[in-house]
């Protein structure tokens, strides 16, 4: 009796739990999504800032005040606002001088909330004054994991927007006027966002740090400002070029080509100018900045390149990409943290678009190429619409953001015309300019344009479906090809079957048919993962002569690009120092296409600067016993340096002299290889020793996604990996 009296109750009891397991199992399902776009939008965004900044250089920190004029989105009784978690607020203050409460959230600690008196309505303002402080030495709580945003030390500072080195509002998406007053040493000169006046001295001296100066920075334009760098070694060349005005900041020793970095900016912005519209201001300053910080950084009216890529002819497309973020990332800004791809991505895009109409269509194609070989990189690691689930300026968020976004809009070109494309860019930016917008709002615009391009009966491309495909997905296609040739009375008929895994994909694919008459190009609307297609040639097609996607307009994976990507990520973990895991992606590469010579060198090196030179010595005969493609021919001279500089350390010098020999022999000069290798012949290479060989004209461990292209069929400026120690 009892046991069927406590059925019933048993069963609701595991029915009522289940139900409660599936609710909280759809909770968090349903939240996922909403944690990957970012914090709910501030009830108050920050409209006009006046900051006043001391920097300690010995202290390693600061010491600030920031007034902020903040406007109500909604009703609101409390204000929130984004700071560097290592700055300790010390005070807030109404308009009238009253303190307030405020406190760090629990669940984040960059945010600061403050509590006002009493609500403000919509649309109303209020006006706040922070006074805070606290050490700016390293990466320690950076905002921007792993990514030393906001640095002070004695020879110098960087302080990026990134850094949230004084409270923000919904960033990315936020623009201000504002006005920033830094007083530091009077042996710093100071660069950034904004027109500035001469330094006054301040009164008074610092008994540890001397004399100081303040530099006043006036941003009216409405924009994410707030970019500075300081150092006691920064040099101001201000040049012109093309009648644009362009201010070079950088230590005197690396001011000669100050001019060369002018002419490069003004290629970009006349380029850029021409194909999507003009920007307010077209006037720029370059400052170098120290290595150990991101790699290079866009603000307002600021280009920012580390020292390791200062250098105007082999950072030319880089420059570019930051030029385009005055478009895509200043101009436009992304509504929110998933929405990056349409200023990231379309800024990396801008590269290959600069390329193209810098140097043709071929070396256009080239850095997409390298745009292929960067998404694979990381492609698996989130969709492009989920960017907000990536940390800023990671492997992963290059890969996917930049690279994978930059392909999809080489191939969204391919689907709509180049006219229609380039008029959706024009049509973007002109509606969004000095607004933040959604990929929603440029979906809208490429669909309007791509509808308006096609004159019935045609139909137009489904934009939208291209889209969900690529921006909410993870996956690349890899098609492989099953195809039977029959003789026909006027000639050949192919009939076969093209494949590849991903259920979901649906894109016309191209398919050029070489023959021993004239190719024949057709176009197979590919659904799912398998679709038939018959194609008739008046000439017999030769063997093997069929062609998928001849121009490179899909993304797609290959054998040879899995390759280069597990290279590409040994190079970026050997920049690292992290020498071991690079040889496992080094192996990789090696079991997806053995004898890569370029997978070998790289492995070589990475033994090299481990001290293991036997098995450098084993990676670098391994490089030199297949013939490498030509852009990686390079390898050869270099493997013959490398070899000759074990054989010195271990004292054998006839046989490093035979190895300089051979380098010699090859007339390969990529990277100043000639040079290296005479001067080797001269004097033997020793550990440490900087007889030849200088940062400058050894080979690279930069990552191939963001190697620029190279310039009359020559590889760009190499260095040593022991450079990038501490990015």
């Amino acid at each position: 009796m009892n046991l069927v009296e406590r059925g019933p109750m048993a069963l609701r009891g595991r029915v009522s739990g289940a139900i409660c397991a599936i609710a909280f199992f759809l909770l968090v399902c349903t939240a996922v999504p909403l944690r990957a776009q970012g914090p709910r939008p501030a009830p108050f965004l920050a409209e006009n800032y006046d900051v006043s900044a001391s920097l300690d250089a010995i202290g390693q920190a600061i010491n600030a005040t920031a007034k902020v004029d903040f406007k109500a989105v909604e009703v609101a009784s409390s204000v929130r606002v984004e700071l560097h978690p290592n700055l300790i607020v010390r005070d807030v203050k109404s308009a009238d001088g009253k303190s307030l409460s405020f406190t760090r959230d629990n669940q984040n600690s960059l945010f600061v909330v403050v509590q006002l008196l009493t609500p403000v309505a919509a649309g109303g303002h209020v006006i706040l004054t922070f006074t805070y402080g606290g050490l700016l030495a390293n990466e320690e709580n950076s905002p921007v994991p792993g990514v030393r945003a906001a640095v002070i030390n004695h020879d110098g500072a960087y302080l990026l927007l990134p850094g949230r080195w004084f409270p923000l509002t919904n960033f990315p998406a936020n623009r201000y006027t504002a006005t920033f007053r830094l007083n530091v040493p009077d042996t710093f000169a100071v660069a950034g966002t904004g027109k500035s006046t001469a330094p006054t001295p301040m009164a008074g001296k610092n008994p540890v740090e001397g004399n100081r100066l303040l530099y006043t920075f006036e941003c009216k334009n409405l924009a994410p400002n707030g970019t500075f760098v300081a150092g006691s070694n920064l040099q101001l060349n201000p040049k012109q070029a093309e009648g644009i005005n362009v201010a070079v900041y950088a230590p005197r020793t690396a001011s000669d080509n100050a001019q060369q970095f002018a002419d490069s900016v003004a290629r970009s912005v006349t380029i850029f100018s021409d194909m999507f519209g003009p920007i307010p201001d077209p006037t720029f300053s370059v400052i170098q900045i120290p290595d150990g910080t991101v790699r290079d950084f866009a603000a307002p009216g600021v280009l920012l390149l580390s020292q390791r890529i200062w250098d105007p002819r082999a950072s030319d497309r880089t420059i570019a990409r930051l030029v385009a973020s005055q478009w895509w990332g200043v101009q436009v800004l992304p509504a929110t943290p998933g929405d990056v791809w349409i200023t990231d991505g379309l800024a990396r895009y801008s590269e290959a678009l600069y390329a193209e109409q810098n140097a043709g269509k071929e070396a256009g194609l080239k850095v997409v190429d390298e745009f292929a070989v960067g998404s694979l990189m990381y492609e698996d690691a989130a969709p492009i619409a989920q960017a907000a689930r990536l940390a800023p300026y990671s492997p992963d968020y290059r890969s996917v953001v930049m690279n994978k976004g930059a392909m999809v809009f080489h191939m969204l070109r391919a689907q709509m015309g180049d006219v229609a494309f380039k008029s959706a860019l024009r049509d973007f930016y002109f509606q969004f300019a000095e607004k933040a917008a959604r990929i929603d709002d440029f979906v809208n615009i490429a669909q309007k344009r791509a509808d308006a391009s096609v004159k019935p009966p045609q139909d137009p491309p489904n934009l939208r479906g291209f889209f969900a495909q690529w921006l909410n997905s993870t996956g690349i296609p890899e098609f492989s090809l099953e195809y039977t040739v029959y003789r026909t009375p006027k000639g050949f008929r192919v009939v076969g079957k093209l494949k590849q895994p991903l259920d979901t994909f649906h894109m016309p694919v191209d398919l050029r048919i070489d023959t021993e008459g004239n190719p024949e190009l057709r176009t197979v609307d590919v659904i799912g993962t398998e679709s038939g297609f018959t194609v008739e040639t008046f000439g017999r097609p030769k063997p093997g002569g069929i062609k998928i996607d001849p121009n490179n307009v899909i993304l797609k994976g290959s054998a040879a690009l899995r390759a280069r990507a597990a290279v590409a990520r040994g190079e970026e973990l050997a920049e690292q120092g992290r020498f071991y895991d690079a040889v496992t992606q080094y192996q990789r590469a090696l079991s997806i296409q053995p004898g890569r010579p370029l997978a070998n060198f790289r492995m070589g090196e990475a033994f090299f600067y481990q001290k293991n030179y036997q098995a450098a010595a084993n990676a670098f005969r391994e490089a030199l016993q297949t013939v490498p493609e030509p852009s990686e021919k390079w390898t050869e001279v270099w493997s013959h340096i490398y070899l000759g500089r074990i054989f010195d350390l271990l004292g054998q010098r006839e046989r490093a002299v035979n190895e300089y020999s051979k380098a010699k022999q090859t007339n390969d000069d990529t990277g100043g290889a000639q040079q290296a290798a005479e001067g080797f012949l001269k004097k033997a290479y020793s550990e440490g020793g900087t007889s030849v060989a200088t940062p400058a004209n050894t080979p690279s461990v930069k990552p191939a996604a963001d190697i620029p292209a190279p310039a009359s069929g020559e590889r760009p400026t190499l260095k040593k990996p022991d450079q990038f120690a501490g990015r």
